[in-house]
């Protein structure tokens, strides 16, 4: 009912349980399918991974009522192109729709609120990277990573070469990195600087 309200969808099947789910795909080849988590004989997991194996241009959403965060992984991880509550509007539909024909992942409202939240949780449990740093050692990473040398960084800071070459030393021992190329990487993947901060 959904579907039909919105503009240009047009639907060519209707399953009644994942077998039934696979054999009209193979036979009408939609270019999205909305797949149900209860579904029987095959679950909407199972039904999304074979068709992602099988006819990974047909893009899959999944529709439950369980928006934990085990299930948008096990949905995810199977290959589905979204994940929708069902009481979800017409409007949002169209949206994940358009998401998946574009080759992008839409995760609805509710689902994106509690997926964030749990990897808030996760990175707050296992501490932010960069948060295990002092405040003077990430200026000296930043510093690093801009591509200043001992010298250079010790004038800025208005310290002595020996105090900064002990913060660095500090610094990789922190990090277990040893180079200053390593160094750089870290910085840059974690945001500290960005790329074409760093000299060529």
């Amino acid at each position: 009912m959904l579907l039909e309200t919105i503009p240009r969808i047009k639907i060519v099947g209707e399953a009644g349980d994942g077998c039934e789910a696979l054999e009209l795909i193979r036979t009408r080849r939609p270019h999205v399918v909305i797949v149900g988590l209860g579904l029987s004989r095959l679950n909407g997991f199972e039904v999304i991974a074979r068709l992602s194996k099988e006819f990974p241009e047909v893009k899959a959403i999944l529709a439950s009522l369980h928006a934990g965060k085990e299930y948008v992984a096990q949905a995810l991880l199977a290959g589905a192109s979204g994940y929708l509550a069902k009481d979800t509007a017409p409007a949002e539909l169209k949206l994940a729709i358009d998401a998946a024909m574009d080759g992008e992942t839409y995760l609805s409202r509710d689902v994106s609120r509690r997926a964030v939240n749990a990897y808030v949780k996760n990175i707050g449990r296992k501490g932010a990277p960069l948060m295990g740093l002092t405040p003077r050692q990430r200026e000296i990473l930043q510093l690093i990573a801009e591509g200043k040398n001992t010298k250079e960084i010790a004038f800025l800071l208005r310290l002595s070469v020996k105090t900064v070459e002990a913060h660095r030393k500090q610094l990789m021992n922190r990090l277990d990195i040893h180079d200053v190329v390593g160094l750089v990487r870290y910085a840059m993947r974690f945001g500290l600087v960005p790329l074409e901060t760093q000299r060529g």
